[in-house]
């Protein structure tokens, strides 16, 4: 893997982290000011914001279908495997960061 691929994927996996971890602070403040539990709203902002974070993180999901799509029907197996890979990176990001939100509520550790 050369030196730009693996820099893409540092960047994949802390755009989605912080995408969840952004998204659920500044959500509970928003629960904060409405008079909602912020920390139980964390928990679930966290959950569903998962997919956002994905989609952000590989910059929208028609590049990463495109690239799948040729992978397949020209054979170019290497586009595929980048492809997963950045899907894994990104995934692994926003799962991390849903893990940390859960920790820090302890709303998932009950």
């Amino acid at each position: 893997m050369d030196k730009d691929f693996l820099a893409t994927l540092v960047i994949d996996f802390f755009v989605a982290f912080g995408v969840i971890i952004g998204g659920t602070i500044v959500g509970g403040i928003g629960a904060y000011l409405i008079g909602k539990p912020p920390l139980s709203i964390m928990y679930d902002l966290a959950s569903s914001l998962k997919i956002w974070a994905l989609v952000a993180a590989i910059g929208g999901t028609f590049d990463a279908i495109s690239t799948l799509e040729r992978g397949i029907f020209e054979g170019t197996h290497a586009d595929i495997f980048k492809t997963l890979i950045m899907i894994f990176a990104a995934l692994s990001g926003a799962h991390s960061g849903t893990v940390l939100i859960q920790w820090i509520t302890q709303e998932g550790f009950k």
